[in-house]
């Protein structure tokens, strides 16, 4: 329960060679970015506390876990009992009977909490708060009074109820939390931003609730490795801090955001696997950084107002398997060292502006693991009318870093030029490849609630 987190930050440095890329500027006349040498890669934030410290001494000799029917003296009983009782009576739904189970003065037997042994206290206490699921009503739900008075609270799961109310500075005094879990209860107002004192945090699920606005610059500093808020109402730009984020899982998804992807989150190339900005109103093009992120597996800007080619550094996300681009205004040659990568299983470009792909590209989409569909790609089913097609290269279409779409911050595969014009060569299909298991679509899905 109180558990040790280590997760270790290895540099590992790109080796570069450079590739042009075509891009046009009409349909279907091309001309060509010029070539300029790499930059070095993007440093992440040196973070001297990973890794991580102990949630306490590792040297310190625990009472074993003591059976929840003897659990012996209680850390905080009265104290635990009473702010239990209080929930109990503000609680006036509860399909699943978690409040019947609150009796006694054993608070270790109560549905939804779990007991183990308190570091520093060398006692058992309650560790793990689980209420997700519970659909609990009331008129009165106030999580900060709840979890103020569990002062050994290191788990607070508590996802689809009716929580809600503002969330005290003092949330930085519970010494042990290091998962929270509020998504889809009734909280609003601005970002939580006193959540982020709480600096052991490695766990952070805000999603499917009513907050608005901004989001501070500091949320992308804490060093936690999952940060979910999607499916709010967040509606201004994404802070250039973007980049300082350790998370391994980070979900943007279904807000409101606006203005261009920061170019920094090339700067999380050694630890972003999965990342989710789909159905905000993010614009202008994609920066090139994107390219660093060499271990990202799922990578998602679908139904956005993003425009321009696909950098060419596109062809170093080698370990790629989710790739969504769908629903935006993308234009230009797909890359082919983006077919080539070697895991690509699902690439969506559909509903966009592309007018050229190469065999390697054709050869995924036969393989129905690339979805081109409602392009202007000549020669391919299921494409716009030349009608709308015209229209939008009518207009001018330029990008503020034109110039870098052509920087290939790796060394890309080689393939034969028999590989390369062997228009028979058959790729397995969607079908033949094992699915990926991404944990980051599964939370753009809303759970019930009463």
């Amino acid at each position: 329960m109180f558990r040790t987190l280590l997760i270790s930050a290895l540099l590992i440095l790109c080796s570069y060679s450079l590739h042009s890329h075509a891009q046009p500027s009409a349909c279907p006349p091309t001309r060509r970015c010029p070539i300029i040498s790499p930059p070095p890669p993007p440093s992440p934030l040196i973070r001297p506390i990973r890794p991580r410290r102990p949630l306490y001494p590792p040297t310190l000799h625990l009472m074993p876990r003591r059976p929840n029917n003897n659990p012996g003296p209680l850390s905080n009983r009265a104290r635990i009992l009473f702010i239990t009782q209080e929930l109990k009576r503000n609680i006036t739904y509860d399909p699943q009977n978690y409040t019947g189970t609150w009796v006694g003065n054993n608070y270790c037997l109560f549905k939804g909490f779990y007991c183990d042994t308190v570091p520093d206290l060398n006692i058992t206490g309650l560790a793990r708060i689980t209420f997700n699921g519970a659909r609990f009503g009331g008129n009165f739900l106030y999580f900060y009074r709840f979890i103020m008075n569990l002062p050994d609270i290191a788990i607070f799961h508590a996802n689809s109820n009716n929580f809600t109310g503002p969330i005290n500075p003092n949330i930085k005094n519970l010494r042990y939390l290091y998962e929270l879990d509020l998504s889809n209860n009734r909280f609003l107002g601005g970002f939580p931003s006193n959540v982020l004192g709480a600096t052991n945090l490695t766990f952070v699920d805000l999603r499917f609730n009513t907050y608005k606005g901004r989001i501070p610059a500091r949320v992308f500093n804490i060093d936690t490795d999952v940060l979910f808020i999607n499916n709010n109402g967040f509606n201004q730009k994404i802070p250039v801090t973007l980049g300082n984020t350790p998370a391994l899982y980070l979900t943007l998804a279904n807000n409101k955001f606006i203005g261009e992807l920061p170019s920094t989150i090339g700067q999380t190339w050694n630890t972003l696997l999965e990342v989710l900005f789909l159905n905000n109103k993010l614009n202008g093009c994609l920066p090139y950084e994107i390219g660093y992120l060499k271990k990202s597996t799922v990578f998602d800007v679908g139904g956005n107002l993003l425009t321009g080619p696909i950098p060419q550094s596109f062809g170093c996300l080698a370990k790629m398997e989710l790739l969504s681009l769908a629903n935006n205004q993308f234009y230009g040659t797909i890359p082919e060292s983006l077919c080539k990568l070697p895991n690509a299983y699902n690439f969506s470009l559909s509903y966009n502006f592309f007018t050229q792909v190469g065999p390697w590209c054709r050869r995924l989409i036969r393989a129905r693991r690339l979805d081109v569909r409602r392009n202007c790609i000549t020669g391919l089913p299921q494409q716009k009318s030349p009608a709308e097609c015209s229209r939008f290269f009518a207009r001018p279409r330029s990008c503020r870093r034109e110039s870098t779409f052509s920087i290939v911050p790796c060394r890309l595969g080689t393939t034969s030029l028999e590989e390369d014009q062997d228009e028979e060569m058959v790729l397995p299909t969607i079908d033949e490849m094992p699915p990926p298991s991404p944990r980051t679509y599964g939370v753009v899905h809303k759970p019930p609630r009463h």
